[in-house]
């Protein structure tokens, strides 16, 4: 999966939104609902290194893989950066990227995630009745 393919993944998620932040940060950020699943870096170096949040067990695992390494500042909080998504495999970054969006909606309220169901059922069914 190359950067774009990424992109276009991330934003695919219910209630996704992706916004970009200029100077000092330098971030595209998808949150869902206020709460951050997902980041690219924009500026060099490691220009569209990728980061996101996983359990504490797969944060061990991940960090052991060349290429891989704790998020800067996030890596306390069990995230990782991915430096290139390329040579990552397609089917595990997505398995990752989606558990990522489940532990962010899972911080929402109840209410917010019901909200955010319906709304994706209604996409689906071509609008609320």
């Amino acid at each position: 999966m190359n950067t774009q393919q990424l992109k276009r993944h991330c934003q695919q998620y219910p209630g996704a939104v992706a916004t970009l932040h200029g100077e000092p940060s330098n971030i595209l950020v998808y949150k869902v609902e206020g709460k951050t699943f997902a980041y690219f870096k924009t500026s060099e170096p490691e220009r569209w290194r990728f980061s996101l949040r996983v359990t504490p067990d797969r944060f061990l695992e991940l960090t052991d893989v060349p290429g891989v390494k704790p998020a800067r500042y996030m890596g306390r909080f069990h995230w990782v950066s991915i430096v290139d998504v390329r040579k990552f495999p397609a089917d595990y970054l997505a398995e990752l990227v989606a558990g990522s969006y489940r532990r962010a909606l899972e911080s929402l309220s109840k209410a917010k995630q019901k909200a955010l169901h319906q709304h994706a059922s209604d996409a689906r069914n071509g609008g609320p009745e």
